[in-house]
């Protein structure tokens, strides 16, 4: 993996800056490159503000490859010293070695993708189809090539890696080159004592290169039961959300039938309440006309006895 900078400003230095600035999700990657150029602007680091505004948004898929080396350290590791093994070991390796290989850097392969698209998932990013066969070419490129695989080990990818056709093959002698021819009869001792010298190393290098290629295989089966291994966690505690969503749903539904219940005897309450309070009015209406009416009757007796109470 890359060193960080271990200059003073506590990460505030263009190293720390660009990790920060690369480990943010594209869509938000513009407006944290500008906030992060002003931060180190009114540092007066003239330097670190062009690095920063140079820095281009990645697309998604860079950015969940560069997300998953950040995010498994160990596992990257792992993988990148496995790349080393692998290109190592693959220009001696017999067929059947090699097609064993392949299978097994499938399965990392496509674990490892899963993986950054399940930690892509979780940072709130869907990733497509494409793009996680982007992510899964990234990965490809970096075991086949030394190159790619320091681009990666940078975490700082803007674009996917596109992985050679083949593995890369030594172009220096193997054991299955061709001897040289012999040399002439007056020399034949010490043409022979030559040939078993290389004979000797032949079967030396054979045996490092295959002890290699063991330690290759070793390494690929290891980190493959570490990423199913993940791969099973990651089912179960994807099961457990699932499960809770489904019981949080039940409990969204049973709250809203409660909810239209309550709702419903509100309404009728409430014109229950308006009725009660027509009735009211009604009943204070009445009232105040048999008042009236009673008034009037008594003005109207009192007037009638009036003349009569007089004579």
């Amino acid at each position: 993996m890359r060193s960080k900078n271990a200059r003073g400003g506590g990460g505030h230095d263009a190293e720390g800056l660009l990790d920060e600035l690369y480990a943010t999700p594209p869509p938000d990657f513009v407006s944290r490159r500008k906030e992060l150029a002003a931060r180190a602007k009114a540092d007066r680091r003239v330097e670190d503000v062009r690095r920063i505004r140079a820095a281009r948004r990645p697309t998604l898929a860079a950015w969940a490859g560069n997300l998953l080396l950040r995010s498994q350290p160990v596992e990257s590791q792992r993988f990148l010293e496995l790349g080393r093994a692998l290109r190592e070991a693959y220009r001696t390796l017999d067929t059947d070695g090699i097609k064993e290989l392949s299978q097994q850097r499938r399965s990392i392969v496509s674990a490892l993708s899963r993986q950054a698209a399940a930690l892509a998932r979780e940072a709130g990013h869907q990733l497509s189809e494409a793009a996680q066969q982007d992510v899964a070419s990234t990965l490809r490129a970096v075991l086949a090539d030394q190159e790619a695989a320091d681009r990666w080990a940078a975490g700082r990818l803007e674009r996917g890696l596109t992985p050679p056709a083949e593995f890369p093959s030594s172009a220096g002698v193997t054991a299955d080159a061709p001897q040289k021819p012999a040399r002439a009869p007056t020399a034949q001792r010490s043409s022979r004592t030559q040939a078993k010298d290389e004979l000797g190393e032949r079967r030396r290098r054979r045996q490092e290169e295959l002890a290699q290629a063991r330690k290759a295989a070793a390494m690929a089966d290891q980190l493959l039961r570490e990423q199913r291994a993940g791969q099973q966690e990651a089912d179960a505690s994807l099961q457990q959300a699932r499960d809770r969503l489904d019981h949080a749903r039940q409990q969204e539904s049973a709250a809203e039938k409660q909810l239209r219940g309550a709702c419903e005897r509100l309404r009728a309450a409430e014109q229950e309440q308006r009725e009660a309070e027509e009735q009211c009015q009604a009943a204070a209406d009445a009232v105040t006309r048999a008042e009236r009416s009673a008034q009037d009757a008594g003005q109207e007796a009192e007037r009638l006895l009036g003349p009569a109470g007089q004579a």
